[in-house]
């Protein structure tokens, strides 16, 4: 949209009104900040009757107090509201409860597991059971399970089995934590990380922690789905002639993160930037590499460059497009920059700004122009602006036969990027004879929002319980899905000759158990360095 804008409506039509034509008194939009200070604070009942499309005040108001603290510290909530309740659901004498996370199935075979340390560093470790979170978490439960006929069952919330962990362990939760070493990659259908109580008379701790390990779904798949786009991207430079591009590492920036404004939030933002980061070194995910330094011990795990958006580019207005464009060479003479330049008209910016006006800085300039066009329906536009390009700037061959623009030009597709899209594209232009290598991709909301718990059918099911003293092996077997179906009695992970394998009823021969203990009774007991991940991540390449 253009100008100024107005969002009006009138007799229940809402129009967006352009170029500073609105009437202010008629305007819908409402300032909430104004520098540093929030003008507006909502009450969730006022939002409740718009969304109803009832009138609700604007309450307005003047702070710059933000947030206190932490609101998501207390792991006394950190779970399903119906998990406070089973405590009274396990067969009387319980003791133990012992649980297993694993990838049920799902898109893909080979699973690499990340993102453990940091919700065992962020929810679990030290003393993280107080008198207040205990007291905080019984004033909402009272509310929340409270009902208009029956009221509120003071036995739902067990808080004596809180104040026992508060009294006797300091507050630190009583359970172990076995897992593969992050960065593994191993076959779905097998077991990742195990939990069990260490106190019998925490029993019901191990599944009410489910909800928040449970989580681990998301860097899992995330980092298990940009390496599958890795294993797509080497094999067409492979295929294409760009094997120098592997050998010399450059391939790790073939798929860049573009993803901190496509997800839900800064902590999804920073934990699937990591997920990506574990298989390439291209990212503007800042977040992600605060997450890194802080919880994996890397202080520079991605890169980036400099690179224009549609907002510094249309502000020259479409008539100085090209001097926007000859600003971009001339602000930064040196390196690879990359420029949008699809504002207007794509084909005019490669064949008469980038291919004539602006193409002997282009050649003379130390460094790499990365055209991106960002718009257009694929993977057509990806070989019209590579057909564009090579019109004026030439090609070479590579040793199969595959044409590749010359260094001080490429090519960044960053629009509809997601696995699927991303392998089309490489099959489209190696079967019009286009290398590799002439392309890149950035990949947003794909990379890091497009997936679910289900993409890997990840799932945590408890498999061992001791009940009076006696063990006992408990399994889910729904009839006919047998595909849930879950795993039977205590569990090692096992590897023999390369073949990965869940060794189940305690079976297992624990000198071959690849589980590791990397927590216990509040404490960690490994610290996983990003370069080490990385490296077992690279298993098969």
């Amino acid at each position: 949209k253009k100008g100024r804008l107005t969002l009006e409506c009138e007799d229940g039509k809402w129009t967006t009104v352009t170029e500073g034509k609105g009437d202010p008194a008629k305007d819908r939009l409402v300032e909430v900040f104004r520098d540093g200070k929030l003008l507006v604070d909502d009450g969730f009942a006022d939002i409740r009757k718009r969304s109803n499309c009832e009138k609700a005040p604007v309450t307005k108001v003047s702070t710059d107090c933000g947030l206190p603290g932490d609101v998501f510290n207390n792991i006394v909530m950190l779970t399903d509201s119906y998990k406070v309740t089973h405590h009274l659901q396990y067969p009387p004498g319980t003791t133990k409860v012992y649980s297993y996370f694993e990838c049920r199935g799902g898109a893909y075979e080979e699973v690499c597991f990340f993102g453990l340390q940091y919700f065992l560093q962020r929810y679990m470790v030290g003393n993280t059971v107080t008198q207040a979170k205990i007291d905080e978490a019984e004033s909402y439960f009272k509310i929340h399970f409270s009902h208009p006929v029956w009221g509120y069952d003071e036995q739902l919330f067990k808080r004596d089995a809180w104040m026992h962990i508060l009294n006797k362990h300091g507050g630190k939760l009583p359970v172990e934590v076995k897992a593969v070493p992050e960065g593994t990659v191993a076959p779905y259908k097998n077991v990742l990380f195990t939990m069990e109580n260490t106190d019998d008379e925490c029993f019901w701790l191990t599944n009410y922690l489910e909800t928040l390990l449970v989580q681990l779904w998301y860097p899992t798949t995330v980092c298990t789905q940009s390496r599958e786009q890795k294993k797509i991207i080497m094999k067409f430079l492979q295929e294409t002639g760009c094997g120098d591009v592997i050998d010399n590492g450059l391939h790790l920036f073939k798929l860049h993160d573009f993803g901190f404004r496509g997800v839900s939030s800064t902590e999804s933002a920073a934990i699937g930037g990591a997920a990506h980061l574990v298989n390439f070194l291209g990212t503007d995910n800042m977040a992600a590499l605060m997450f890194v330094k802080d919880h994996y011990h890397e202080t520079i795990t991605g890169f980036s460059i400099p690179a224009s958006e549609h907002s510094t580019m249309t502000s020259w207005g479409r008539e100085h497009e090209v001097d926007a464009m000859r600003n971009m060479l001339e602000k930064y003479p040196k390196g690879i920059v990359a420029c949008v330049s699809d504002s207007y008209d794509i084909y005019q910016a490669c064949e008469k700004y980038w291919g004539t006006e602006l193409k002997a800085m282009i050649e003379a300039r130390d460094g790499v122009l990365v055209v991106r066009p960002d718009s257009g329906e694929l993977p057509g536009i990806v070989l019209d602006v590579l057909e564009k390009l090579e019109g004026k700037f030439g090609s070479s061959m590579t040793s199969t036969g595959h044409k590749l623009l010359p260094p001080c030009i490429r090519v960044i597709q960053g629009d509809g990027i997601d696995i699927k899209s991303l392998e089309m594209i490489l099959v489209a232009m190696t079967e019009a004879g286009w290398a590799a290598d002439n392309l890149a991709f950035g990949s947003g909301g794909a990379l890091l929002q497009k997936l679910h718990r289900d993409t890997q059918k990840c799932a945590f099911k408890c498999s061992y319980v001791c009940v009076n003293g006696v063990g006992v092996d408990v399994v889910k077997d729904p009839t006919p899905i047998q595909a849930k179906k879950s795993k039977k009695g205590r569990l090692t992970l096992e590897c023999k000759d390369g073949k990965w394998e869940t060794v189940t009823e305690g079976n297992g021969e624990a000198s071959l158990d690849k589980l590791v203990s990397v927590f216990k009774n509040g404490e960690l007991c490994s610290d996983v360095h990003f370069k080490d991940i990385r490296e077992r991540s690279n298993v098969g390449f």
